[in-house]
């Protein structure tokens, strides 16, 4: 299905899920466009960002944002297009960064729109590298894990939005860097195309002993973003003093209770305080918003000057987002999600 200039589709949170996401959750809805009023800019989309955080929204469990509400359009990051401006500083053509969430057409009366510079390349970065993703990598790691040259750095979903600019920076910060990732196909690339030191398949049966050989030093700084298992296999290897930026726990997204098996939360409790390990959890935006200048001045710089590469998993079509966020949950993307609403 392709964009249309009169109908407004828009996919909806049918319902809260119970476990994993289901098709059954989505509802795919149209109404005319809307018609933008004295201040206001109709927003085309052209890219969505996907993302794990949206499967906290769905749900109505207390969470540092509000959920989005059974019947209403799902959140997300947008990079749209101007198609008719009725405000000052806007003209119509004019791309901008957005969060008009999964639908074709929203109205905006300019707050939270940041024009971007076609100068800088591919405009779904801004939802990726230059976006949230990045910038979480960024001040995840540069001001929580503060790596130094010749500590091992290890990041999980390594080819991932975030992981995979998290392990790039640590080698620009002189890191040796072992990435996790699900998959031979994802391990080679980490080690081929991003230059990381070795990469670990966390499917692999032997995984931890496998993650311990390659951090035959310990590990100083671990960037988490999944948990599970693949927490348990790293939290043996921290060093004293190593450092935990925790942003996401994709692991237990879908959990509906606790974890079969033993408690582990007094050993994890013991090992934190006798190797003084610090773990801090951050938000992006509410702990850093007020430096993303800083970020996107070096990042911009980086990208210039061949520093970083980044993969994007590119679906077509708004009506394939559920499905591709379903995929997300479950690790079947290679890179960062982005959905592919309209031409630009």
């Amino acid at each position: 299905m392709s964009q249309s200039k009169t109908i407004n589709r828009r996919i909806l949170l049918a319902s809260r899920p119970h476990g994993a996401p289901t098709a059954e959750n989505f509802k795919l809805d149209q109404s005319p466009v809307p018609t933008p009023a004295s201040g206001q800019v109709l927003l085309r989309t052209v890219y969505l960002s996907l993302d794990p955080y949206m499967r906290g929204r769905m749900s109505d469990a207390p969470s540092y944002a509000a959920p989005v509400e059974v019947g209403a359009v799902m959140v997300g990051g947008t990079v749209s297009k101007i198609e008719v401006s009725e405000h000052p500083d806007y003209k119509a053509g004019d791309l901008v960064l957005s969060y008009s969430g999964w639908q074709d057409y929203a109205l905006s009366d300019g707050k939270g729109l940041t024009r971007l510079d076609p100068k800088l390349g591919k405009p779904s970065y801004a939802l990726g590298l230059l976006g949230m993703p990045g910038f979480t990598a960024y001040m995840g790691l540069l001001d929580i894990g503060q790596p130094q040259a010749g500590e091992t750095v290890v990041v999980a979903a390594a080819t991932g939005a975030v992981g995979s600019v998290v392990g790039q920076i640590a080698k620009l910060k002189g890191c040796r860097v072992v990435g996790i990732a699900g998959g031979a196909d994802k391990c080679n690339y980490a080690v081929e195309e991003l230059g990381f030191d070795a990469c670990i398949n966390h499917r692999a049966a032997d995984f931890p002993q496998q993650l311990a050989a390659a951090c035959s030093k310990g590990i100083d700084v671990y960037f988490e973003n999944v948990g599970g298992a693949v927490f348990e296999a790293v939290l043996p290897l921290l060093n004293v003093r190593a450092r935990v930026p925790l942003c996401g726990m994709i692991a237990s997204y879908n959990a509906t209770g606790k974890p079969e098996g033993p408690d582990h939360l007094p050993s994890l409790m013991r090992r934190l305080l006798t190797r003084r390990i610090k773990l801090q959890g951050f938000i992006i935006f509410d702990d850093y918003g007020h430096r993303y200048p800083e970020f996107f001045k070096e990042m911009s710089g980086w990208i210039v000057a061949g520093k970083m590469k980044y993969r994007e998993d590119i679906v077509d079509g708004l009506e394939n987002a559920p499905q591709a966020f379903i995929g997300l949950l479950e690790g079947k993307n290679f890179g960062k999600l982005v959905i592919r609403s309209g031409d630009e």
